[in-house]
């Protein structure tokens, strides 16, 4: 109903103004669907699809097991939570032109802004979930006779997975505005190449195209993540 509503209201409002400014859902969507059009979207995504894997697998690799290490222990998060915060507060295309001058302007410099574009929120999720496991549970364990090594598998692992699935909900969202970001302010190349030509050309419909493509990756991420949380986390999760 949500998306009828919208396309609606988006008929609608395409029909009071010119087709250059705000191109109808039928154009976009017969441009979207139009063979050699559809055919350079699937081959710049497929592209950017390499810098989006790259750049996000680095961040869960690094902010997962760093997330639970300063939330496990009192004194890292005092030594690193206040400059977490302080760079966390900083917009991730501040940045932009050191990875320019340290990466240059093609894939490595693609990835790294990806990277800082999901790795503190991944960071600051997992580091709520590790402080968020109840003491109670580890003395539990600690009662039974559980070595460190097996609390963290039994007991602090799994209380830990609903905030990894919420670190994937917001880090995959984060990655993928990081990707299309990464290819507008470097090297024009990939779906944000696609962007950047049609504004050129004044080609709304096939701006709107690349958007709506964009969402459609946003929405299999997150029901790929959904799919995931019901079939690990089937206790976790409330109907």
């Amino acid at each position: 109903m949500s998306v009828i509503v919208v396309l609606a209201l988006w008929q609608w409002g395409s029909s009071h103004v010119s087709g250059m400014l705000l191109p109808s859902p039928v154009e976009v969507i017969g441009k979207f669907l139009d063979p050699s059009w559809l055919a350079r979207l699937m081959s710049a995504l497929g592209q950017s699809l390499v810098q989006l894997a790259l750049g996000f697998g680095l961040t869960l690799v690094l902010a997962v097991p760093l997330g639970i290490v300063i939330g496990r222990s009192k004194l890292m998060r005092q030594m690193f939570e206040p400059l977490i915060t302080a760079i966390y507060a900083i917009p991730p295309v501040a940045f932009v032109p050191f990875l320019v001058v340290w990466f240059g302007l093609f894939l490595e410099a693609r990835v790294a802004l990806v990277f800082l574009m999901s790795f503190f929120d991944v960071l600051i999720v997992m580091i709520a979930g590790a402080r968020d496991v109840r003491r109670s549970l580890i003395d539990v364990g600690r009662s039974f006779g559980a070595r460190n090594g097996q609390r963290l598998r039994l007991i602090v692992l799994p209380a830990l997975m609903p905030f990894f699935v919420a670190a994937l909900r917001v880090g995959s969202a984060r990655a993928i505005n990081g990707m299309i970001t990464a290819e507008l302010l470097f090297a024009a190349v990939n779906l944000g190449g696609l962007m950047k030509r049609s504004t050129q050309q004044f080609d709304t419909a096939a701006l709107l195209s690349v958007v709506l493509l964009i969402c459609l990756l946003g929405l299999v991420a997150q029901s790929l993540i959904a799919m995931f949380e019901r079939r690990i986390l089937h206790w976790h999760v409330r109907k």
